[in-house]
């Protein structure tokens, strides 16, 4: 998610390109850089921290040039720091560039590279790029970005400068978002719409594997093959706050909708068929593995419910036993820890707290610690013996959506990877879940297709001032964060309960037109909770069903149903989760509320 402007034109760069930065912002950065080219060289500044940084520094030494990128970065590869800040160059820093993505097959590249004589600087993967181009550079620096790209797998919207032609910028894109803008007599490179709005509404929206190459004279697009490609000019209509939502309503709403992608990048490198599970920052053996006794899932909120589900994960693949726990709640209860225990803590932004005392609590007496968090550089990353990072991007809005769904994936993997070393699921059956989940992200695309039977349903439901979501096995767990964020941001009261329960109590609380949402996407517990169902149905509750795609019997048993795509009911609460997600952002722009800051929440919670 990180930010990519460029200018070229009549006008000094420096300042357009930081006021595109700027502008980018929302979407998450914890440095920022600019490359410029004065005269026949290329000047760089790039600092850590935030945009105010920048700008004092090119205060301090202006770069004058009428040709630059620029770049705020949200750290993957590589902690935040003034190294690994982007711009990056080649040696002789004649080659300079911004890269939004990430470059899976950077290590073997790295390597290649440096066998042919070539020094790395950074930790990031970006660096491969301008010395690749370095390496194919024959005097035509299209030419040359084409070579590279040529041998680049993974997600990538790219900037190129180059010294020895100081008249153009070459950029291109694949699977990460790039707009060109079309000014007078001045061009742009842009992550997203809003960083080019004060200086032009027509711009290109390039398609992947689409190249740019940009001069004063005027922009040019091509396909991978070379050939020219004439594109339709795209007239922006939207204001600046609308443009920065990408068109949504809500940075929520948007967040959603971005959920396919950051369940494909987590699962990036990772997951492939046919190969080893790989895990970038866990540095843990075989041997270590079948030591393990016990495992702690520690949490709070949102990432409390994801490490339930990682519970039911870990536990059937690898069988090992998993306990969760609230991480304001753990180190008070004086939890039994030793060597042989492995705690997982979970936190999207890497600076909770209460998880962090809990982390601490669990190293001082022995126990090896992995942080799943989606923040390079953050505090439990930083204190942690391994790490997982959950590539989702930055998170504006304060209820949590991408991250959890991330988080899910985080867990997914582990409980494969132990399960792959522990031989506790066979190979093929191991080959079968590795290619569910790369079906996934499609799975999810096609969950996103029913907002408008959520959106129906929760029209006729948001007065209601109390709500019942009910579940059984994985199911439960997805309840309990489906309840969580319609309290959140509705404002709604809202309780979750397993299935299996009602009769001990929550029975009592079903009366006519009681809103229940359940939930019916484990195979072996369908009919029970079928049984479930009419037990709330006969006692006038209205009902809204999430079931898998084969199960439309369930229609005659309750009031209104969404079906999620076919999948290995292990993996349903990916899915499952979607259609809830939008129920209580739907229940929540009903009432008028904040969505994107309900009251008295935070992002991140840093005090107990």
């Amino acid at each position: 998610m990180c930010g990519i402007v460029g200018y070229i034109g009549k006008r000094e760069a420096s300042p357009i390109l930081v006021e595109g930065l700027s502008k980018l912002e929302y979407r998450g950065y914890d440095s920022a850089g600019v490359a410029i080219i004065e005269k026949e060289d290329i000047k760089t500044t790039k600092c850590k921290g935030r945009l105010l940084n920048l700008q004092e520094k090119l205060e301090e030494t202006p770069i004058k040039g009428n040709i630059g990128i620029g770049h705020t970065r949200w750290a993957t590869h590589g902690e935040p720091s003034d190294r690994n800040s982007h711009p990056h160059s080649n040696e002789d820093e004649t080659i300079s560039v911004v890269h939004n993505g990430i470059i899976e097959n950077y290590l073997h590249l790295r390597e290649w590279l440096t066998s042919k004589g070539y020094k790395f600087v950074s930790e990031t993967d970006t660096e491969v790029i301008p010395h690749l181009v370095n390496y194919y550079y024959k005097g035509d620096l299209l030419q040359a970005v084409m070579a590279a790209t040529s041998k680049m797998e993974g997600s990538y919207a790219i900037g190129v400068v180059c010294s020895k032609e100081p008249d153009k910028i070459v950029a291109v894109r694949k699977d990460s978002p790039l707009i060109v803008g079309l000014g007078e007599d001045e061009y742009f490179i842009a992550s997203d719409i809003p960083a080019v709005l004060n200086h032009t509404r027509d711009v290109y929206l390039l398609n992947d594997r689409e190249y740019v190459l940009m001069t004063k004279d005027g922009v040019k697009l091509f396909n991978e093959e070379g050939e020219e490609v004439n594109k339709e000019i795209y007239h922006v209509t939207w204001n600046a706050d609308a443009a920065e939502k990408g068109g949504y309503e809500h940075f929520m709403l948007k967040e959603i909708h971005e959920q396919p992608k950051a369940i494909k990048d987590t699962m990036t490198s990772r997951i492939i068929p046919g190969k080893s599970i790989t895990l970038d920052e866990i540095n843990i053996t075989k041997e270590e593995i079948e030591n393990i006794n016990k495992i702690y899932i520690v949490a709070c909120g949102t990432a409390y419910h994801a490490g339930i589900v990682g519970k039911y994960v870990i536990e059937k693949l690898a069988r090992i036993p998993v306990e969760v726990d609230i991480a304001s709640e753990f180190r008070y209860r004086n939890p039994i820890v030793d060597k042989n225990t492995l705690m997982i803590v979970i936190s999207q932004s890497g600076e909770t707290a209460d998880t962090l005392a809990a982390l601490r609590e669990a190293k001082a007496q022995g126990a090896r610690v992995i942080a799943v968090t989606n923040v390079v550089g953050s505090s439990v990353s930083r204190e942690a013996d391994d790490i997982l990072y959950t590539w989702a991007g930055p998170e504006i809005a304060v209820a949590s959506t991408k991250a959890y769904e991330t988080q899910l994936i985080a867990m997914y993997i582990i409980g494969l990877f132990f399960a792959e070393n522990k031989g506790t699921v066979s190979k093929d059956e191991l080959e079968d879940l590795k290619n569910e989940m790369l079906s996934l992200p499609e799975k999810a695309e096609e969950c996103l297709k029913h907002k408008e039977v959520v959106q129906k349903f929760a029209s006729k439901t948001y007065m209601h001032k109390d709500m019942f979501f009910l579940g059984r096995g994985l199911d439960y767990a997805v309840a309990m964060e489906g309840s969580l964020k319609l309290k959140e941001i509705s404002y709604i009261h809202s309780e979750a309960y397993a299935g299996g329960e009602l009769k001990h109590g929550p029975i009592a609380l079903i009366e006519k037109g009681t809103i229940v949402i359940a939930l019916a996407t484990q195979e072996d517990l369908f009919e029970k909770m079928v049984s479930n169902i009419k037990e709330v149905k006969t006692r006038g509750a209205n009902v809204l069903a999430l079931a898998l795609e084969g199960h439309e019997e369930v229609e005659k048993t309750v009031d209104s149903a969404i079906y999620i795509p076919k999948v290995n009911p292990l993996f349903a609460p990916l899915l499952s989760v979607i259609p809830l997600q939008l129920y209580s952002y739907y229940s929540a722009v009903q009432k008028g509320c904040d969505v994107d800051k309900p009251r008295n929440l935070a992002k991140s919670v840093t005090v107990e």
